[in-house]
């Protein structure tokens, strides 16, 4: 009798404990602009740079992406101190272990070195 007394309790709280509230919000538009009317000139360089990067167990833990932004920004380091890498091309070795994943070991990198010059703040 306790048995069943105890069932019927249990299988009592658990369908009277299941409630669903569905609430609804309106919200109003906010008329904002974010940009800026700043101009500056990109100086391109006319020479391909190729630089060959190799990862680190660090590195390859932030992902595929952050090894591709540390290659590229060794790359600028090494050939003249750039600030952007126009048309990046990714050369991608990849070691495969026998019971691990994928290891990403080298990446060449290559593309035109660019320099920011002739900054115009409007106001």
């Amino acid at each position: 009798m306790k048995k069943i007394l105890f069932v019927a309790s249990v299988l009592i709280m658990t369908l009277a404990s299941c409630t669903t509230t569905k609430k609804t919000a309106t919200s109003m538009d906010v008329n904002n602009y974010v940009g800026s009317k700043n101009t500056v000139e990109l100086e391109v360089s006319d020479t391909r740079i190729s630089y060959d990067f190799y990862t680190t167990k660090s590195i390859r833990r932030g992902g595929r992406q952050n090894v591709y932004d540390c290659a590229t920004a060794e790359a600028l380091m090494r050939n003249g101190n750039a600030d952007v890498l126009v048309a990046p091309e990714y050369e991608t070795y990849i070691r495969k272990g026998l019971f691990g994943p994928k290891k990403i070991k080298r990446v060449v990198v290559s593309g035109f070195p660019a320099k920011y010059k002739n900054f115009k703040i409007e106001k």
